[in-house]
């Protein structure tokens, strides 16, 4: 019986038939009690996909995917393409790679931006995968809190013709927000703004001195660690 081909990192004994029984002891459900900080990339997704056959599964899905990041990027549509995940495998996994996220939040009281990094840390997690530009809305109180969540407004490449200002501003103004700050990403990684990026900048500052809503910062984000305010750079701030 052909093999799944061997990945780097993943142990042999996870390249056995599906006939072959896998002993308890190397049982990702098993392992994942025991010593889960020690378990393997295919061992954590197993246990997440579950199934009668989850380690098979889970070598699928990084050999179609390629890596964890990848598999992070991936719709559930996407990951359901893969033999062997069904609809409550992928829906298992996209709930644990939220939790993921959003355990890099501070818990407790309110978050307060005193900087670009203090904002580049909420986001990055939320744009980091994404394939595509995507435009997110941070609100904030008079202190400079964050109110909720951070708010998608819109996907696709920046453009002053494209974004509607109302959209950007329409969260804020329901919950009487003070302040907000814009963020999207770059997919090349590089985050250095584009002139479209400006221009964008320039109209959401003026958008919120007539709705009395202050732009506090725009935030381009590339890989991880990267990010650039163009407040810093004042770039649309005039």
């Amino acid at each position: 019986m052909s093999q799944l081909p061997l990945l780097p990192g993943v142990s042999p004994v996870y390249q056995r038939s599906p006939l072959q029984p896998v002993p308890l002891r190397d049982q990702p459900g098993y392992r994942v009690l025991t010593d889960c900080a020690a378990c393997s990339s295919v061992e954590l997704l197993a246990v997440m996909v579950g199934g009668s056959q989850p380690l098979d599964v889970a070598l699928r899905l990084l050999t179609h995917f390629g890596s964890l990041h990848s598999v992070a990027r991936a719709t559930a549509a996407e990951l359901m393409q893969v033999k062997g995940v069904g609809q409550l495998g992928a829906t298992r996994l996209k709930a644990a790679l939220e939790i993921s996220r959003r355990l890099l939040a501070p818990e407790g009281e309110r978050r307060q931006i005193n900087s670009p990094g203090d904002a580049a840390a909420i986001l990055q997690p939320i744009l980091m995968h994404l394939d595509q530009e995507y435009l997110y809305v941070l609100l904030l109180d008079t202190r400079n809190r964050v109110i909720r969540e951070p708010i998608q407004v819109y996907h696709g490449s920046l453009n002053t013709s494209l974004i509607r200002v109302g959209e950007v501003f329409r969260d804020a103004v329901r919950v009487n927000a003070a302040a907000i700050i814009v963020s999207h990403n770059h997919p090349s990684g590089d985050p250095s703004p584009s002139p479209e990026d400006v221009a964008v900048t320039r109209s959401l500052v003026e958008a919120g001195k007539l709705l009395d809503i202050q732009l506090l910062d725009h935030l381009i984000l590339g890989t991880v660690g990267r990010h650039v305010s163009l407040k810093e750079r004042g770039l649309g701030f005039a």
